[in-house]
């Protein structure tokens, strides 16, 4: 297929909430009033972010909701996406594919697309994601203060120990916990709904993409601040349960969870355990938020433990 008859045939949709779409040079959006836009990029590469094999529908899916964790973080309604693909070739049943799974998760959180770029080269996906939330009410990494609780949205190490299992670094034979790592992984499911409701509750927040001691790292780092997470509280998918210990690099700085670690004062602890119940998920308390510098997860004797690393890193 050639360029324009792929973009024309698989992703130039309406858009009614845009002033302008897909087709022209640029789209034109217009916030609500009394809000704020918030504008953030991801890029997924092959062989660095996802296997080659991955299904084109789970990657479509996966394409999209890492970006829709990011508006989630910041407590923002994702509102317009543009979306810019290098393929290897115009694989027709491919990009059809892809695209149904990207549309699937737009069309469920209300995200339009508006534009974007298509190009030839190694597999390469780009997407831009647009938000808006109440003026000045955004979640920012650099608000917690010393006294909050820190905690974490739904279950960590499943989408890690997918991909340690794959690159044969960790030896599973459970099939069932298997499934339920490889699901997270490849459907990753952002956390929007909580985000926005914890607007009236949490000091600072950020999605746990990279690894839970790294990301709230970011977190302690741009406010100043120390914190302490409590290794057994780390909550996980009852199959971890048995062998907390085997998968605590997973748990602690694994990656790939799509969470919400987030800081909030402890009188607000009923308020967000009814929040996280009332959006289908639950909320730990993982610990606290010091005066300081740094972050330390400690065991039950109140000693650090020593993880090979706090998180992923890109260029490691």
């Amino acid at each position: 297929m050639k360029e324009f008859e792929l973009i024309g045939r698989y992703f130039q949709r309406a858009a009614p909430s845009a002033l302008l779409g897909v087709g022209d040079d640029a789209a034109i959006v217009r916030t609500r009033p009394g809000h704020d836009l918030h504008v953030s990029a991801d890029m997924l590469v092959e062989g660095r972010h996802f296997f080659a094999d991955v299904a084109p529908r789970a990657l479509g899916h996966k394409t999209l909701a890492v970006n829709l964790s990011d508006m989630a973080a910041m407590g923002a309604t994702p509102r317009w996406a543009l979306l810019a693909i290098a393929l290897p070739r115009a694989d027709e049943a491919w990009v059809a594919e892809f695209a149904a799974g990207f549309f699937a998760l737009a069309d469920a959180h209300g995200v339009e697309l508006i534009g974007g770029d298509t190009t030839g080269g190694p597999l390469t996906l780009s997407v831009t994601i647009m938000g808006e939330a109440p003026s000045g009410r955004a979640l920012r990494r650099g608000a917690a203060r010393a006294g909050d609780d820190i905690w974490v949205s739904g279950e960590l190490g499943l989408g890690a120990l997918a991909v340690r299992h794959r690159l044969g670094w960790l030896n599973v034979n459970d099939a069932e916990l298997l499934a339920a790592a490889r699901h997270k992984l490849e459907y990753p499911e952002p956390r929007l709904a909580l985000g926005a409701a914890l607007l009236p509750l949490a000091h600072a927040a950020a999605d746990v993409s990279d690894g839970l001691m790294a990301d709230l790292g970011h977190i302690l780092s741009a406010s100043g601040v120390a914190g302490e997470v409590w290794a057994d509280s780390l909550p996980s998918h009852p199959l971890l349960e048995a062998d907390r210990l085997a998968y605590l690099d997973c748990l602690a700085a694994g990656g790939d969870d799509y969470e919400l670690v987030f800081t909030a004062p402890t009188a607000k602890r009923d308020r967000i355990e009814a929040a996280a119940a009332a959006c289908g998920c639950r909320a730990t308390r993982i610990g606290r938020v010091l005066d300081g510098q740094g972050g330390r997860l400690l065991d039950a004797a109140g000693q650090t433990v020593k993880l090979h690393k706090e998180g992923y890193d890109h260029f490691g």
